[in-house]
C-alpha cells in the first residue's frame, strides 16, 4: 500500500488512526520513513508519561499530560525560517519540536491511549486543545489555560486588533480536518523552502481530504505555474473562478486565464 492510501486508510479506522496517519504523511515526502519504528518510540513516550501522571479524575488529566509533554522537550519550534520538519511527526517526535498543530497531534494520541478526554480546535494561526465541556481552551505548547480574553489576545497577535473572535474559531476540529490542515501548513513550508514538487504533494493531498476553498486551487496553480504545466495551472484556475463571488478576485482569475496558452484538444 502507498504511503497516500496508508494514510486514507487510517482515517476509516475505529478509533481513526490520526498519528498514524500524519506519519504516513511524513513517509510520502522521505521513503526511508518507517511508521512503525516512530510508533514505537510513540509506545516508549506514552508508557512513561502514564508512570508520572498525578493521582487525578481523567476529565482533569489533559494539562498535567501536556504539562510533562514540555517537561520532555517537546515544544514549539521557533527556527526561522520555519522548516517542513516543524510539520512531519516523524520528526517531531526525534527532535521534540514542532507546530501547534503537529504537538497536539502528539497529545491526542496519548490522551486517547490513556482514556483522558481532549479534543482539537481548529483555532486560526494556532491550533489549540480542548477538554470537552471546560470554559477554556489549552494550548499544546505547554498546556496554558486560555479563556476567551486570552483567545482575543492570541487572534490579535496572529491577524492584528481588528479581527473579531467569533464562534467559528472554537469549533472542534475532526481528524479529517487536522490532516488537511497539517497538509495546507506542509504546502507553505515546502512553498516557503522553494521545494515546489513537494508542495504539490501536499497541495493534492488537501483536495483529497475535503472540501476546498479557492485558494487551494489558486496555490496549486501557482505551483504548475512554477512547474511549467500550463493546462494544469488553467484546470485550477477555472475551478477557483467557479468557487469566487468576489468581482475582483474574479477579474484577475480571468485575466490570469486569458495569459495562458490556448488548452490543446485531441480528436479521436
Amino acid at each position: 500500500m502507498k504511503p497516500r492510501q496508508a494514510c486514507l486508510a487510517c482515517l476509516e479506522r475505529e478509533p481513526v488512526a490520526l498519528l498514524e496517519a500524519a506519519l504516513w504523511i511524513a513517509a510520502e515526502h522521505d521513503a526511508a520513513v518507517e511508521p512503525a519504528h516512530s510508533l514505537a518510540l510513540l509506545h516508549d513516550l506514552h508508557r512513561e508519561i502514564n508512570a508520572n501522571l498525578p493521582m487525578l479524575p481523567l476529565c482533569e488529566l489533559a494539562q498535567p499530560l501536556l504539562r510533562q509533554l514540555n517537561a520532555l522537550g517537546f515544544q514549539q519550534d521557533e527556527y526561522h525560517p520555519l522548516r517542513p520538519q516543524a510539520a512531519l511527526l516523524n520528526n517531531v517526535l526525534q527532535r521534540r519540536r514542532g507546530q501547534p498543530l503537529t504537538l497536539a497531534i502528539l497529545a491526542l494520541e496519548l490522551a486517547g491511549r490513556l482514556s483522558i478526554p481532549l479534543e482539537g480546535v481548529g483555532f486560526p494561526g494556532h491550533f489549540l486543545l480542548r477538554v470537552p465541556g471546560a470554559d477554556h481552551l489549552l494550548d499544546p505548547c505547554g498546556g496554558r489555560r486560555l479563556y476567551p480574553s486570552d483567545c482575543r489576545d492570541l487572534l490579535a497577535r496572529q491577524f492584528g486588533p481588528h479581527v473579531p473572535l467569533n464562534a467559528e474559531h472554537m469549533r472542534t476540529a475532526s481528524p479529517r480536518q487536522m490532516l488537511q490542515r497539517l497538509s495546507r501548513n506542509l504546502r507553505q513550508l515546502h512553498i516557503s523552502n522553494d521545494n515546489h514538487l513537494a508542495a504539490l504533494i501536499d497541495a493534492e493531498r488537501v483536495m483529497q481530504l475535503g472540501p476546498v476553498q479557492v485558494s487551494d486551487y489558486t496555490t496549486r496553480a501557482s505551483l504548475y505555474q512554477s512547474l511549467d504545466c500550463p493546462q494544469a495551472e488553467r484546470f485550477d484556475l477555472e475551478h477557483a473562478l467557479l468557487l469566487t463571488d468576489d468581482p475582483v478576485q474574479r477579474l484577475k482569475l480571468s485575466e490570469r486565464i486569458g495569459k495562458l496558452p490556448a488548452p490543446t484538444h485531441s480528436i479521436h
